[in-house]
């Protein structure tokens, strides 16, 4: 038996708390994405919900404190408890993705791969998708970079309405659902001025005030697209220890 797997198969490992309700909201999307019929059919799941995490955006533009020591911590934390692969639900955190990949002992799935990857097929080259994501996310150029990559243009708010999209995650954050979609008209309609014709949601915040459409064009659910990749991972590694378990027992 691997510590990647156990009879009740693979744990996956959450690293959240960035925000609390957006981890909330992915554990939710994967019980619901699970094809189950009973609670054994479930996936085993550890979740770290750590909202001292120090501020993503505020790191990586405005020199504040990395929180790249304490998303370490909580990934040996994770490891070190049994889980088999790792979801970091927050796009900003992936910025620290490759020095977090260095030092795992488990694969760590990517959110941006998983939206490319999933977004992808529906987007021919030469496509133009919008993306709504923090400051931070957008500075980056991690989605606008895997975008390109697949030929597909990626657009973000101008600067004025970039800061009404931060308005949001904030609004979401303080648990102002009720108006924090209102501060995100103006930018997804400016996308779609611009050519965008579909939209991603790219902060794990703005599923839940963004719905499934924005200005007469649809809504790409990132942190849905990182659940299906999670589900993917933990069939194939319960499909490896079941493998490994059968061939163990062949000459017993």
């Amino acid at each position: 038996m691997t510590h990647a797997a156990s009879a009740g198969g693979p744990i996956v490992g959450v690293l959240g708390g960035m925000g609390p309700g957006a981890t909330a909201d992915f554990y939710a999307k994967l019980v619901r994405a699970t094809p189950a019929a009973t609670d054994q059919d479930h996936l085993r799941t550890l979740i770290w919900s750590d909202p001292s995490i120090s501020d993503r955006t505020e790191a990586l533009l405005f020199d504040g404190a990395s929180p790249l020591p304490q998303l370490v911590s909580g990934l040996r934390l994770l490891e070190d408890a049994g889980a088999a692969l790792i979801a970091m639900p927050c796009s900003t955190a992936h910025a620290y993705l490759p020095e977090l990949r260095r030092t795992a002992r488990v694969p760590i799935v990517s959110m941006v791969e998983a939206t490319v990857d999933r977004l992808g097929p529906d987007t021919r080259s030469g496509a133009t998708v919008g993306l709504l994501a923090t400051s931070g996310t957008v500075c980056t150029g991690l989605y606008q970079q895997a975008f390109g990559a697949r030929g597909v243009r990626c657009l973000v708010p101008s600067a004025p309405l970039q800061e009404d999209v931060m308005q949001a995650v904030r609004l979401v954050k303080a648990g102002r659902l009720d108006i924090a979609g209102r501060a995100l008209e103006g930018p997804a309609a400016e996308l779609v001025d611009a050519g965008a014709q579909t939209i991603v949601a790219a902060c794990t915040e703005l599923p839940l005030v963004l719905g499934a459409a924005a200005s007469g064009v649809g809504v790409f659910d990132a942190t849905a697209a990182l659940v299906e990749d999670v589900l993917a991972l933990a069939a194939a590694l319960r499909y490896e220890f079941d493998k490994e378990s059968t061939c163990g027992n062949a000459f017993v």
